[in-house]
């Protein structure tokens, strides 16, 4: 690996390039609405006495600058997750978005769901709309992906192979159905849902790496894993590291800009210095999540997104 790894984010562009790639594909961004957004932020601010570390947010930003910086850094493409904690929210999350996304150069429409009367309903109009990435929380929204409710949503999303980057670990903090358990239960049950793990699994690595062999259509989104900050709370183990080769073509780069504790840059040099080799690089930051999305079914409804 003769190209050194970014320092800063200044170098994040130049470094893509010297990979012979146009840019990268982040699957896991999160823009919200402003209300929304400072409650997660207030969230982070408590971090020190909820999780036992300080969370700094390192893009406290303007919205608009915060799009500049994901164009400096080389993001084509990346989607606005929008999460609900409460019945009620979902559809108007959904709304949100879709209008973000049309007024937002690269970002990718997307849409979220919570177990609720008419949810099928709703989720649906939003890929009639053009929807082609999902976010589901389970920690944040408190519930069980094996809640009947859900049934007709994982149906739906498998049949328009729509992935659904899916926060199901038990980290930073467990909720009542996260770890592999429940979502192993929804997989074996719609085993063609294309999930996307955010965070690698964290803490349970080992669980959710096992859970993507046994799925061909699970990937792992790399959203603060191998980070300085998330290594002093939920450490990778080395003996695990030859399996992220193994599953060179399931990786995908996710970064939870602007909610991190350290500059974007940093999340690429540690992805870097894992030492995997310039081809798994290049399939994370871009090739696995380009194919992921065309993967999508094709169709009327995805023609003004393909044309963007």
């Amino acid at each position: 690996m003769s190209i050194p790894p970014p320092d800063t984010d200044a170098d994040v562009a130049g470094y893509l390039r010297a990979l012979g790639l146009p840019g990268a594909i982040d699957l896991h961004v999160h823009f919200l609405p402003d209300r929304v957004l400072r409650k997660v932020w207030a969230y982070f601010d408590r971090a020190a006495e909820v999780l036992g570390q300080a969370w700094p947010i390192r893009y406290r930003w303007s919205e608009p600058a915060r799009l500049v910086r994901l164009r400096e850094l080389g993001v084509l493409r990346f989607p606005a997750l929008v999460y609900p904690h409460k019945p009620g929210m979902a559809r108007w999350l959904n709304g949100w978005a879709r209008e973000f996304a049309a007024a937002t150069p690269g970002c990718l429409p997307s849409a979220t769901f919570f177990p609720e009367p008419g949810v099928v309903e709703y989720l649906t109009e939003a890929i009639d709309a053009g929807a082609v990435v999902v976010k589901s929380h389970l920690q944040v929204g408190g519930y069980d992906p094996r809640d009947p409710a859900l049934t007709g949503v994982w149906e739906t999303l498998a049949t328009h192979r729509i992935p659904v980057v899916c926060h199901c670990g038990r980290g930073p903090e467990p909720g009542a159905a996260t770890g592999v358990g429940p979502i192993g239960e929804v997989l074996a049950a719609h085993p063609d849902l294309r999930l996307v793990v955010a965070h690698m699994g964290m803490p349970d690595y080992a669980a959710f790496l096992d859970l993507a062999q046994r799925y061909e259509h699970v990937y792992l989104d790399t959203t603060m894993a191998f980070t300085d900050f998330t290594e002093r709370v939920a450490p990778f183990g080395r003996q695990l590291v030859p399996r992220l080769a193994t599953l060179a073509d399931r990786i995908v780069l996710g970064s939870d800009f602007p909610n991190i504790p350290y500059p974007y840059a940093h999340q690429l040099a540690a992805l870097h210095r894992l030492g995997l080799g310039d081809d798994w690089l290049r399939a994370v930051l871009y090739g696995n999540a380009a194919r992921l999305l065309a993967d999508i079914e094709a169709g009327p409804r995805l023609a003004a997104w393909r044309r963007r």
